[in-house]
Parts: structure tokens; C-alpha cells; sequence
């Protein structure tokens, strides 16, 4: 294959097919290639050198499966012949392992449509994507380390904490003491780090499996097995609505509002606290009328370890976060109108 000549003026010029160079954007920093029906590499832009090590028509004339790492090789040409042999518009992205110059390979993500050019050819956009590989491995790595360190937590150290906890409560029905007292909500605390501690790390290793799930029946549910004590919630949603949910998370969800709204306004405060819709679009609201967030400190209150309360443990409002944007959802925080903290889950 030949650059564009000045012979055909806007045109690319292979041994037996002209292919029109306006169905080819060649100023993108990606490699594009035009492979026809079978797989067969027809023209690919000089990024190629950059990307792959190859030089500009070096792969022309090659089944494309043949630039494939061996295990990558089925799946992706599938994957081609699928979208090309498809009635209707589609757009397919693939990710996989593509030989290198020097015999080596490197992750690169391509993505191409079901509609060819004017000539037949289909156009390949590929980029490579070898950091974000590496990224996401490290990140597997570092939630493995968690979970290790979370099952470490919760075996080892929940069995001599309840020791600790049940031991503690014997000496404070046979002696009066404000030591002893004073011990109960330091215990308490540790066990409650490592109950969120546990939930943050089954929820990470877990996928969503979404199934619809009423807003109103699960806000009662969760009300009913968080600790509230003379708290009061009203809900205010449709219990018809539903929304594509993981119940599990939907569940872990509400209990870590409802549980902040609670312990981040003390006695003698009661709060009330509300589950409603969203006005302006599909979702719904988690809303108390206690003190609220202060201005300053609204984009901080999902981190991890921030905590406005002496005794919180800084995590729950971060299983929040988590576990809303797992099940692809949109968290944000502001205050409500009654002058307390307004969490809003917007589920599109």
C-alpha cells in the first residue's frame, strides 16, 4: 500500500481497491486501521510506528488474528465478526493483547462499528491502554491486601473483643465504677470498625446483581434493623417505585445514612429522619432536620476516617459512596432545608 500520490489526489491506493481518504480521520493520535469483512489489514496510519513498533504497511495484507496474543485470539476475532455481520448499528470495544514489533505485546483497547466505509473496509480505532492495565492490577492487588487485612480484623481480633466486651459487662454488674464505664464505648467503637471494615470489603469484592427493588420497603427494612433509638423516620416515596438495585448494597446503603443521621446528632436531639424523591429526576433523598453539615466541610464528609462525631468511625459515609457508585449510581451531599444533612442518590 501507498501513501496518498499525487496521481489519485485524496485517495489511499492499495494493489486492487482505492479506498477514499475522507473515510479515514487520520489526525487522531490513535492507530486506525481498515480491515475488510475477513480481518485482513487494508491501511493503518503512521501512529502505528509509535504504538506498535511496526512500520506503516508492514502489517497490510495480514489476517489481523495473527497480531493477537494466542489466548486473546478467538475472543476478539468473535468479537470482529459479530459486529460486522450484524443487521443493525453497533459499536463494539474490545480490549486484548497485540503483538509488538520487537515480539512482545501490549493491552490496547479497539473499538469498531458495524457500518463500513463507502469502500467496504471497516475502520479500527485502537489505543493503547497498558497503564490503565496497570493500574486496575494494583488495584486488584491492593483490595486483595484488604481483604486479607479484613479477614485478619474481623477473625482474629472479633473473637477477643467480644471476650473483652462480655467480661467487661459481668464487672459492671458486680461493681459500680466510672473506669469500667468509661471502657464500654471504646469496645463498642472497635467493634463497630470492624463490622464496616468487614462490609467494605465484601462489597468491593463483590459484582453488582441488580434486580428492581422498592425504595420505601427497604428504607423500612433498614430503619428496622439500625440501632435509632427514639428517632423517627418518615418516608415519603412511592412504594411502587423501584429501581435496578443490588439489595445488598441498597441495604448496606440506607443503614449507613439512617446510622449517621442518628450518631452524628446526639441526646438530647432526636432527629427525624426522611426518605423522599428526587424532583428533578429519577432517584431519592436521605434527609434529617438535625444540625447539618457545615459549608466548609460538605466535600469531605464522604473520605475516609473523617468523622464530626468523638466516638465515629470515620468509614461509614465511605461504604455510602462506594457502594452507590457500584451500583452506578450518583451520590451527592448538601444540606436540607430543615437545616440537616441531605444525601440525594440520583439512580440515571
Amino acid at each position: 500500500m501507498s501513501d496518498e500520490t499525487g496521481d489519485t489526489p485524496g485517495r489511499v491506493e492499495t494493489s486492487d481497491r482505492v479506498i477514499p481518504l475522507e473515510d479515514i480521520p487520520l489526525h487522531s493520535t490513535n492507530l486506525l486501521s481498515l480491515l475488510d469483512e475477513d480481518g485482513v489489514v487494508w491501511y493503518q496510519s503512521p501512529s502505528v510506528e509509535r504504538l506498535l513498533a511496526f512500520g506503516q504497511d508492514e502489517l497490510v495484507g495480514v489476517p489481523c488474528t495473527e497480531c493477537f496474543h494466542p489466548d486473546d485470539r478467538e475472543r476478539v476475532y468473535d468479537a470482529f465478526k459479530n459486529v460486522v455481520s450484524s443487521d443493525e448499528y453497533v459499536v463494539e470495544a474490545i480490549e486484548y493483547r497485540h503483538l509488538q514489533g520487537g515480539g512482545s505485546y501490549v493491552w490496547v483497547e479497539s473499538v469498531t462499528s458495524s457500518e463500513p466505509t463507502s469502500d467496504g473496509y471497516y475502520v479500527i480505532n485502537t489505543r493503547d491502554i497498558s497503564e490503565r492495565k496497570r493500574q486496575r492490577k494494583e488495584l486488584e492487588r491492593a483490595n486483595e491486601r484488604l481483604k486479607e487485612f479484613a479477614d485478619i480484623v474481623s477473625h482474629d481480633l472479633r473473637n477477643p473483643l467480644s471476650v473483652a466486651i462480655g467480661w467487661l459487662g459481668r464487672a459492671r454488674e458486680e461493681f459500680e465504677s466510672e473506669e469500667l464505664d468509661a471502657m464500654v464505648e471504646p469496645l463498642n467503637r472497635m467493634s463497630r470498625m470492624i463490622t464496616e471494615l468487614r462490609t467494605l470489603t465484601m462489597g468491593r469484592r463483590r459484582e453488582a446483581n441488580a434486580v428492581s427493588a422498592s425504595i420505601a420497603s427497604h428504607a423500612k427494612l433498614s430503619w428496622s434493623v439500625t440501632e435509632t433509638e427514639d428517632s423517627e423516620l418518615r418516608v415519603l416515596i412511592d412504594p411502587a417505585v423501584e429501581y435496578e438495585s443490588d439489595i445488598g448494597l441498597l441495604d448496606h446503603i440506607l443503614e449507613n445514612l439512617f446510622r449517621n443521621a442518628v450518631e452524628h446528632n446526639r441526646d438530647p436531639v432526636t432527629v427525624t429522619v426522611t426518605v423522599g424523591p428526587l424532583e428533578d429526576t429519577a432517584g431519592f433523598y436521605v434527609a434529617d432536620d438535625g444540625e447539618g453539615i457545615p459549608p466548609d466541610r460538605v466535600a469531605s464528609v464522604l473520605e475516609y476516617g473523617y468523622s464530626t462525631s468523638a466516638d465515629g468511625t470515620g468509614v461509614g459515609l465511605a461504604i455510602v459512596s462506594e457502594f452507590v457508585e457500584a451500583n452506578g449510581w450518583k451520590l451527592t451531599v448538601t444540606n436540607a432545608e430543615t437545616g440537616g444533612a441531605r444525601f440525594e442518590v440520583r439512580t440515571e
